[in-house]
């Protein structure tokens, strides 16, 4: 009789197991009955956006140029000599004629005093042979032979001051020195190496431009240079000569601007960025860098547009726009063809998004959008 019970309990038991079971599954099978007859919709993606609008644009030639100074020279020795005195600094400023380095003339200055007094000696007999000539007790050539011997001693001291004239190094032209080479008791030679001179103010920068632009290159025409490790630094120039020879090998012409340069702070030999300022101002389409999105199949950007889902609710969209890209200044570039003015187009946001999604309006911060921009940390 136990038996018969327990075994009962059980079936029971298993009876009211299935039944939960079942329901359960019963539960889960329509629930995802309904899940299948939803339709989900992704959120609309956050994003910036600006209206297009035709800008005025001064076009510009672009290039990468160097500085070079109106004159710059190494001055070196004239004569051989040991250096006896040296008068400047290295940087120093100097002035035309200002004297740098003067070599030992101990013999210069003897072989001076001995012309000196042969000159003297020479002097004298010139004037009593003059005496004797005009008392009839000299003859002519007497006098000839006195005034050859005068012009003699007096070229030879000429020379002598001249040599030690020579031995003073002077600077050519006003300008800054560079790093001394020479010291005190150095035997120079002939040509040796004394400083870097460099006349920094005005200075000159020469760069390249194609052939096909020389119509745009005019003496006078305004330049604006840029310098690295200037940051903030813009300096104005005009071009002063294009060379009459176009390179046979790149098929670019060398310009060459005249610069201002207060506080001496382009140098000779630095890469600068140049562009050169043309006279006709154009209308262009801009957008900033960050609207566009590039690939190797072409360019585009993201025009926002009224669209309807399939169940014909309106939305805002986006139409991925292939577009032809030309010049950029500074945040902005120029959309040759592909956009209309009036059109709205995604300025940040835009790796996110895929033709069609919705999207939503965020405008409190706009990315960078200048034609001069002043990075921070430039």
């Amino acid at each position: 009789m136990l038996r018969r019970r327990t075994g009962l309990s059980i079936l029971i038991m298993a009876a009211i197991l299935a039944v939960i079971i079942g329901g359960l599954v019963f539960y889960k099978v329509m629930q995802f009955r309904s899940f299948a007859g939803m339709k989900f919709k992704m959120p609309p993606i956050a994003v910036t956006s600006m209206k297009l609008g035709e800008q005025e644009w001064q076009p510009t030639l672009a290039s990468v140029g160097t500085v070079q100074a109106v004159q710059g020279v190494t001055v070196s020795t004239d004569l051989p000599g040991i250096v006896e005195k040296i008068t400047f600094d290295s940087g120093q400023q100097v002035k035309l004629g200002d004297p740098l380095v003067k070599l030992d003339t101990k013999q210069e200055e003897a072989q001076l005093n001995s012309g000196l007094a042969r000159l003297q000696l020479a002097k004298s007999n010139l004037d009593r042979q003059q005496g004797l000539l005009q008392k009839r007790v000299s003859s002519q050539s007497d006098f000839d032979a006195a005034q050859a011997e005068f012009r003699q001693a007096e070229a030879a001291v000429a020379e002598t001051k001249a040599t030690i004239e020579r031995k003073i190094i002077r600077a050519p032209f006003t300008g800054v020195l560079g790093i001394r080479q020479v010291n005190l008791g150095q035997y120079l030679q002939s040509g040796n190496a004394v400083v870097p001179l460099q006349s920094l103010d005005p200075i000159y920068v020469n760069f390249w431009l194609p052939q096909q632009r020389l119509q745009d290159l005019q003496p006078g025409g305004d330049v604006k240079v840029l310098a690295d490790g200037l940051p903030g630094e813009t300096f104005t120039g005009r071009i002063t000569s294009v060379n009459a020879v176009v390179d046979e090998a790149t098929r670019n012409v060398m310009v060459q601007a005249t610069l201002e340069n207060p506080g001496r702070k382009l140098r000779p030999g630095m890469f600068v960025n140049a562009d050169v300022m043309l006279p006709m101002k154009e209308k262009v389409l801009a957008v900033p860098a960050t609207a566009i999105n590039y690939a190797p199949y072409g360019d585009s950007v993201f025009v926002i547009e009224r669209m309807k889902d399939a169940d014909g609710h309106a939305y805002d969209g986006v139409r991925q726009q292939v577009v032809k890209l030309g010049a950029s200044q500074g945040d902005q570039v120029a959309v040759v063809s592909g956009l209309k003015p009036g059109e709205e187009v995604v300025t940040s946001g835009g790796f996110k998004l895929a033709p069609n999604a919705a999207i939503e309006r965020n405008n409190t911060q706009q990315p960078a959008n200048s034609t001069a921009p002043t990075p921070v940390d430039s």
